[in-house]
């Protein structure tokens, strides 16, 4: 049969368009096209896959973008095709909805965990494994946050396979039950899936909408506001990041049993 590493090193460079000599150690991770459009004007890099399903770049450091898609069927198949590379560390810059009072629109999370109710981590590992990052690599977020004099916020995200949930009232009082801090649609993928895989794993997440306010619902026009306002220095807080861990050589993987 073949296997997984062949599937992997063949499939990366399929959907991204990039060769695999071109990625690098440290890779970050986003939904968002434009995220990729900013990294690549900023460093002068090409940028790979506009006719594939992932765009990728990567600048003379090493440091890697790729936009991998919505939805964690998608951040699941990144996690596994980045084995092909085996990154040092990987950081997913996501939007999440803000789900507590205390939690504004332009406030940047760093979940300490994630509820798995979007199913497809259950392919990986059993529903009692608990979604988690790589705690060393949250502490090197969390110190270029601090740096900027940006708030940010620590908690449980709950990571659903559903868009469009906002009307219903049994997923909304389920959601309260649970008591995360916000809601997205990969966070709990990529952190099992990055434990199955064995590369470590961090999420920064920017609170984009409250939607369980009729009018903290997400709209176009309010979407588009977070991200003039936001994208720029989200991106920016990640590359800085990665880079300096990448700088330093400090190990952040967790050790195995």
């Amino acid at each position: 049969m073949v296997s997984k590493a062949e599937i992997a090193s063949d499939w990366l460079s399929r959907y991204t368009g990039m060769p695999l000599d071109r990625f690098g150690d440290y890779v970050l991770l986003t939904n968002f096209r434009d995220h990729v459009q900013r990294f690549a004007a900023r460093f002068r890099c090409d940028i790979y896959g506009d006719n594939r399903p992932m765009q990728a770049a990567t600048n003379d450091a090493g440091l890697t973008i790729i936009n991998f898609g919505i939805g964690s069927p998608n951040a699941a198949t990144i996690m596994d095709l980045l084995t092909a590379h085996h990154p040092e560390a990987v950081l997913f810059l996501g939007k999440c909805g803000g789900l507590k009072h205390s939690t504004e629109i332009g406030h940047f999370i760093l979940p300490i965990g994630a509820i798995r109710g979007e199913g497809t981590s259950d392919d990986y590992l059993p529903p009692l494994v608990p979604a988690l990052p790589s705690f060393k690599l949250h502490k090197f977020v969390s110190e270029k946050l601090v740096e900027r004099g940006f708030e940010y916020r620590t908690g449980v995200v709950y990571t659903t396979n559903r868009r469009v949930w906002e009307h219903d009232l049994k997923f909304r009082e389920q959601l309260e039950e649970y008591t995360p801090i916000a809601i997205d649609m990969e966070t709990a993928t990529i952190f099992v899936v990055g434990h199955k895989n064995q590369i470590a794993r961090g999420a920064l997440l920017l609170v984009s909408d409250k939607p369980l306010t009729p009018e903290g619902v997400k709209t176009g026009e309010s979407d588009a506001r977070v991200s003039r306002d936001w994208s720029e220095v989200h991106l920016s807080i990640g590359i800085d990041s990665l880079t300096e861990i990448g700088e330093k050589g400090e190990q952040i993987k967790h050790f195995q049993y």
